[in-house]
């Protein structure tokens, strides 16, 4: 297995793809007068305008909980991009980052997809350039090239198979069996997990998601010596050491299916700290624990959160109701290639439902498979 080394920056970058600017548009906390009031005015926006709402798990809950209370959804990327595609609305606003957006908008071209925040972005997506990526591809045609949905349109339009953290395993395997050598983007470690599991010849873009990263090994090991029945949940985006002692490395869907299905009193959670908003709901008498990205010297122990996703918020879904402002647009002909490999991926899955069985037994109502 060998990795590409393209070097670039992530939170040191400038201009909009700054994580600095990011935390800086985050809005203040509200009051619990002001939240009711935002939520009942977007409320009314989501009803007069015909739209719904489609939030990521990893928003803030105030976004997840207005979504389920009008009739939209809380799921991972790609099920927010299929449940916009089947609903009936013609207005789409998509809380997440902007692949999310464009994956929306490639799947749903006739609709209009909008954000709260276009600046919303994600460092698997700014750490794979589109010209970059397809030299790299150039150089290695013998290979499938095979994406991550973490990636932009440009970049999946380049792509033969586009995967999900669910589904990535069973399209590699199927590949490997098939005899074929990949060129896989951009996560590193999400990567090496597959390779390790599948022993498919792969080529790995060195990208990383700048949360998932941040979890720490050592760190968590002590964590465990204090929660000794705890499960530990770990997203495969993480590093190896940390996937290393999981209970359960799986997706988004997968880990919440784990929590609410499980028989620990205790659960470890190393993704995206939003996520717990969901958790709780799910399964409220179970005790969460946020992973470590740091030592006990720290400021903080634990500070795993996007600061692209925390650009979300009640005031930008009415804002963009209200103005049209936050429109995502995907060129025409770049939304057909793009598509053609997220195609491949949903036939594949329909015609292979294991593909996407969770690692734990039982199936939770309205958690998304990707």
């Amino acid at each position: 297995m060998t990795d590409q080394t393209f070097e670039y920056t992530r939170q040191d970058a400038s201009g909009a793809s700054c994580t600095a600017h990011a935390w800086a548009k985050v809005p203040a906390p509200l009051t619990s007068d002001q939240r009711q009031a935002l939520k009942a005015r977007a409320a009314a926006l989501l009803k007069e305008r015909n739209a719904v709402l489609v939030a990521h798990y990893y928003v803030d809950g105030d976004l997840q909980d207005l979504a389920l209370e009008t009739g939209g959804i809380v799921a991972d990327s790609l099920e927010m991009a299929r449940f916009g595609r089947d609903h009936a609305s013609q207005t789409l606003v998509v809380a997440g980052v902007r692949f999310m957006g464009e994956s929306a908008k490639i799947l749903s071209p006739g609709k209009t997809v909008l954000m709260p925040d276009l600046d919303a972005t994600c460092s698997l997506d700014l750490g794979c350039p589109p010209d970059d990526f397809a030299a790299f591809c150039d150089a290695h045609p013998d290979r499938q090239v095979v994406v991550y949905a973490n990636t932009s349109a440009a970049v999946k339009a380049r792509a033969d198979w586009m995967v999900t953290s669910s589904c990535a395993l069973a399209i590699v395997r199927h590949l490997k069996d098939q005899g074929q050598k990949i060129i896989w983007a951009p996560d590193r470690h999400l990567g090496r997990y597959i390779q390790q599991e599948t022993g498919a010849d792969m080529l790995l873009w060195n990208g990383a998601c700048i949360v998932h990263d941040e979890f720490k090994g050592t760190e968590l090991e002590l964590l465990k010596e204090e929660h000794p029945h705890a499960m530990v949940l770990v997203h495969p985006e993480s590093p190896e050491a940390v996937v290393k002692l999981a209970d359960v490395v799986g997706s988004t869907s997968q880990m919440l299916n784990a929590v609410v299905n499980g028989t620990a009193t205790e659960y470890i959670v190393a993704t995206d700290n939003l996520i717990m908003h969901r958790m709780r709901q799910l399964a409220p008498g179970k005790t969460l624990i946020e992973a470590p990205t740091a030592g006990n010297a720290a400021s903080c122990k634990s500070c795993a959160h996007c600061p692209w996703m925390a650009m979300n918020a009640l005031q930008g879904v009415i804002d963009c109701l209200e103005s049209g402002s936050g429109e995502i647009h995907v060129e025409p002909d770049l939304g057909l290639e793009a598509k053609r490999c997220i195609d491949r991926m949903l036939d594949f899955v329909a015609a292979n439902p294991s593909a996407l069985a969770p690692k734990v037994q039982g199936l939770v109502r309205g958690i998304g498979a990707a």
